[in-house]
């Protein structure tokens, strides 16, 4: 029997090191104790992390439930809508083909492509030079100007609606028709003004100088400069007025209500929840695609949007 040597035996040293390493053999060591201070900065990541993701999570649920509940309601039949099931025990997607079919419907929606649309691009169009004007030009009533434009904004469109009314439908003759709410945004709108001349005030007026210098004039400097540059501005603006278009109930009420040739969707989906207000899977199929563009614009623009709003601020 061979007695072992000093060499065979195991170190002191060769053990687990103390500060997390490995030992002779190879074997992982224990790992290094953590600090207090460090132990509490951890847990006050971790907690922090939580609290932040929760309420995150929380606030998506909040928005996204409802538009949940109005798809899987919009897919169901006529019985199941009535009850308390959550979702389709059959998937019926001919409840948009049903929608589409009801008399109108195809109409209402030409109709607020219209006027969103068209609405939307005469509001830039007639908003950016008057916008610019008030951001970069220095003239007598420049502030007198802008104190009017905010004014604007602050009147309530109820206060107006008689004489405006009176106007379109009595002197013009265009009672039944899309057109008294779409041509007045031939002449710019008050809050896309206010917003541009907010956005083009961020804009250096270097920029502006040297184009001059080299010889641009005015309406020169404006397409060739300044447009590129307040392009998250306008698409903050130009979304601002498509949502307002597209969602306007009170107006199609008042100009549009004796012809519905020419309602649009919200004002036709109060009709089309009148004829089906037992059919709650159709009424909700509607509702769907009533939301649906506005969803998709904002999904596809929202980068631009953001940023436009973003940058705006308050300077002045």
């Amino acid at each position: 029997m061979t007695t072992a040597t000093l060499s065979d035996r195991p170190d002191s040293s060769g053990g687990p090191d103390s500060s997390g390493g490995s030992d002779s053999s190879g074997r992982p060591g224990r790992p290094a104790k953590a600090s207090p201070a460090e132990k509490t900065a951890r847990r006050k990541a971790l907690l922090h992390w939580i609290a932040v993701h929760s309420l995150g999570i929380a606030a998506a649920l909040f928005f996204v439930l409802p538009f949940v509940f109005v798809f899987l309601t919009s897919l169901m039949s006529d019985q199941q809508a009535l009850t308390r099931d959550l979702t389709p025990n059959s998937w019926h997607w001919d409840n948009y083909v049903k929608v589409f079919e009801t008399e109108g419907f195809l109409t209402w929606w030409r109709n607020s492509l219209l006027y969103a649309g068209l609405g939307t691009v005469l509001v830039v169009v007639s908003s950016v030079p008057v916008a610019y004007a008030l951001a970069k030009f220095r003239f007598r009533g420049r502030h007198l100007s802008l104190l009017l434009v905010i004014s604007m904004m602050m009147l309530p469109p109820q206060v107006v609606i008689i004489p405006m009314y009176l106007f379109w439908a009595k002197q013009m003759d265009l009672s039944g028709t899309l057109w008294p709410l779409i041509i007045p945004m031939a002449f710019g709108d008050a809050f896309a003004i206010f917003l541009l001349r907010q956005f083009l005030l961020t804009i250096p007026n270097e920029y502006i100088e040297s184009a001059r210098i080299d010889g641009c004039g005015e309406f020169r400097t404006l397409i060739r400069i300044v447009l590129p540059m307040a392009k998250p501005g306008i698409a903050a603006v130009a979304l601002f007025q498509f949502f307002y278009c597209w969602n306007d109930y009170f107006g199609p009420q008042i100009y549009a209500s004796e012809n519905p040739g020419a309602w649009t969707l919200s004002y036709g989906l109060e009709s089309f929840k009148g004829a089906h207000h037992t059919d709650w899977n159709l009424t909700m199929a509607a509702t769907v695609l009533v939301m649906a563009p506005v969803i998709l614009v904002f999904f596809f623009a929202q980068k631009a949007f953001v940023e436009g709003v973003t940058l705006t601020g308050v300077k002045g």
